[in-house]
């Protein structure tokens, strides 16, 4: 039988490519291998690449390079089904790339480290082989967790963060209250439904609107998009740390706390109280009429503010100037 969700993957391969990415499969280190979509030319080992030495490949050397911007996914899904309604915009001004994390699409791992700190080390090291040597970073849920991680570690790197319905850390209290507040034992019980009617309570609580779809619909998203149980189940696991045990980073980038006011999962008080611990650095701007899924939901109202914010870093407007 057809399923609906793995019909849309090839037609989102296809306007990926028409945009200008292509897919790189990078060893990171024995065993490990990290997916990436980047721009064809710094693809060198897949078809239809601009040779460098080509008039192609000369008049796009003399053009001014894109700032690179890495754009970091969820828990629910791989890459650029989660930046589905983000990268056709940000190609305009940037040069995008899109991992997949471990246990994400094609990306795996022989390791058992599961956290969020390898995640943001095999990126690292993804990126450097692809060339990157500085680069914006866009990070949503599990994928700002792994931003910041990112950005705490490479801070030649990254220059600035966005992030959207994620902490800095997972801690203790943080992960006790979400699941008391939820009703439910575990994070991998909220987070990796096995049941239709479960994935309709993530999909309630993750989206302001409530839209309606057919459990066929519903069928199929959790045949396509939960695999790997065990190894995603395991980093969750790898999130959580104690309370005496969480410190605050500083962080020497400029960073974007961009919010739904709905938020549920991670209330936009959270997101308050985070931007106090960052300081001076941290920006704060919520997007009305939008939850956790804000990218999904509002994705012009996301793109905008991630534009604008990302032209300031770009730009040597002084810091007074932004308003977000």
């Amino acid at each position: 039988m057809v399923n609906f969700v793995e019909i849309q993957k090839p037609i989102l391969h296809w306007l990926v490519k028409g945009a200008g990415l292509r897919e790189q499969l990078i060893e990171i280190e024995p065993g490990t291998f990290m997916n990436f979509w980047a721009p064809k030319e710094v693809v060198q080992s897949k078809p239809n690449t601009v040779n460098p030495t080509s008039p192609d490949a000369k008049r796009k050397k003399s053009k001014k390079p894109k700032p690179p911007l890495v754009l970091i996914h969820g828990f629910a899904s791989e890459g650029i089904i989660t930046w589905q309604f983000q990268f056709g915009v940000l190609l305009t001004n940037y040069a995008v790339y899109i991992p997949d994390l471990l246990f994400f699409g094609k990306s795996t791992t022989p390791s058992l480290d599961r956290s969020p700190d390898f995640q943001a080390s095999c990126i690292a090291r993804g990126l450097r082989k692809l060339g990157v040597e500085q680069c914006d970073a866009v990070g949503f849920s599990y994928g700002g967790m792994v931003a910041f991680k990112l950005a705490e570690a490479y801070p030649d790197l990254v220059r600035s963060l966005v992030i959207s319905g994620s902490v800095i850390t997972m801690t203790d209290s943080i992960n006790e209250a979400s699941l008391k507040r939820f009703g439910a034992t575990s994070s991998a019980e909220l987070l990796m439904p096995e049941t239709v009617p479960r994935l309709k309570d993530l999909l309630s609580i993750s989206m302001h609107k409530k839209l309606w779809f057919p459990d066929r619909l519903y069928k199929d998203f959790l045949e396509s998009m939960f695999t790997n149980r065990k190894e995603r189940k395991e980093l969750l696991e790898g999130l959580v740390i104690s309370n005496m045990d969480a410190k605050i980073p500083i962080f020497q980038q400029k960073i974007l706390l961009l919010w739904g006011e709905k938020d549920q999962i991670f209330d936009i008080d959270l997101a308050k109280k985070m931007k106090e611990q960052l300081g001076e650095n941290c920006y704060i701007q919520g997007i009305s009429n939008a939850g956790h899924l804000l990218h999904l939901e509002r994705p012009c109202a996301y793109n905008r503010a991630v534009q604008k914010f990302l032209a300031y870093v770009n730009s040597t407007e002084d810091a007074g100037s932004i308003n977000v």
